[in-house]
């Protein structure tokens, strides 16, 4: 791999990336969906999860030869955030997170999270990361188009004042990889909370690869 260029900012998605809410955001969808009538498998699931969640329920119904008018696709986006949210009673952060974090401010270098998920769906995982800082966050509600559009990087490059192609961006999906390489930002793979595997990450445009969150630490200055 060519050496990264240091970064001005790092801006991090949140589901399984920072926290281990992949599972919880497979089981919500699984559920809004049945409840339509739309079947839908884990596996299908799994590799559409961090994308923009009307996109999600399109693919979805799609693929099941339903069709849905745009109220309907709205309608289970809201659905799945609302069942999301009653299971995601307890996230944890994913291995290393810790001190990936702690490592940005012990250098000085700013970071942000940047999520597809709706404002009601994120506070209990922030919580989870026992910050001693309140985060700089973006979610899916700040822009019309989440992930794998670029809108919510930019506009968190913006909020933290940094050009965005002076950023990374750290992620676990492959809409990650996407929307980074399309702001301009480095795109960073974690396997830790992953549904997709490492080669789908690389052919979406990862730069780096990491097993765990702190393994960060290894690519920035000293």
């Amino acid at each position: 791999m060519d050496p990264l260029r240091p970064p001005a900012a790092v801006i991090f998605d949140l589901d399984g990336t920072l926290v281990d809410t992949v599972p919880t955001r497979i089981a919500a969808w699984s559920q809004a969906v049945d409840e339509r009538g739309i079947p839908a498998t884990a596996a299908q699931l799994g590799p559409l999860i961090g994308s923009d969640g009307r996109m999600l329920a399109r693919r979805v119904a799609t693929d099941a030869g339903a069709t849905l008018d745009d109220a309907s696709i709205d309608a289970l986006d809201r659905r799945h955030g609302e069942i999301f949210s009653e299971l995601n009673a307890d996230p944890q952060p994913l291995p290393g997170v810790a001190a990936a974090l702690a490592a940005l401010d012990a250098r000085g270098i700013t970071w942000a999270i940047a999520t597809s998920s709706g404002r009601d769906q994120v506070q209990a995982s922030v919580a989870a990361l026992d910050l001693d800082h309140a985060p700089a966050i973006v979610d899916g509600s700040h822009v019309a188009h989440a992930k794998p559009a670029p809108d919510l990087l930019l506009l968190a490059a913006r909020e933290l004042g940094v050009p965005a192609d002076a950023c990374w961006y750290v992620g676990d999906s492959t809409w990650d990889m996407e929307a980074a390489a399309a702001a301009g930002m480095v795109p960073i793979a974690v396997m830790a909370g992953a549904a997709v595997q490492r080669e789908a990450l690389v052919a979406a445009g990862a730069r780096a690869v990491l097993d765990t969150a702190d393994e960060l630490t290894g690519l920035l200055p000293g």
